[in-house]
């Protein structure tokens, strides 16, 4: 059994040029020209499972584990960022500043063949790795069987 259903936060516009292009063309537009619908800076996962568990490793660099929350409701596993930066320094006059916060969130339904209680997260070196085990009935069964 794999994780087959997924939910992205809504993709939400931040330019008047987006904006207008979605408004005018749908929500949609990026697909025509090659994207895969996901924003920049929502974080990419691998997703695999061998006869154990499921793993989830998610892209997170620059952020500090304590930015990072994963949370679990009824059968949809939660995934959220946010790191802002705050420059006290007086002395500098910005001309331009593009990063100051950065945030994602990112949902994936899970099946009902796992462990939810057991769900172990870890980050490192940029990189959130999920750990959940599937349940006992969900595990493929393996006997021997004797040669006469």
């Amino acid at each position: 059994m794999t994780l087959v259903k997924y939910k992205q936060a809504p993709v939400m516009s931040t330019s008047p040029v987006d904006r207008l292009a979605s408004e005018i063309f749908g929500q949609n537009i990026g697909r025509f020209f090659g994207s895969d619908g996901l924003l920049d800076h929502a974080p990419r996962v691998n997703i695999f499972e061998n006869s154990d568990e499921f793993r989830v490793e998610m892209q997170a660099p620059g952020f500090d584990k304590k930015d990072l929350k994963v949370e679990m409701v009824d059968d949809t596993l939660t995934i959220r960022g946010e790191h802002t930066v705050e420059d006290q320094n007086e002395e500098v006059r910005w001309t331009r500043r593009e990063f100051s916060r950065t945030s994602f969130e990112r949902s994936f339904v899970l099946p009902q063949s796992v462990k939810a209680d057991a769900i172990k997260a870890e980050y490192v070196n940029g990189v959130l790795q999920l750990t959940i085990p599937k349940s006992e009935e969900a595990k493929p069964k393996t006997r021997q069987i004797s040669i006469r």
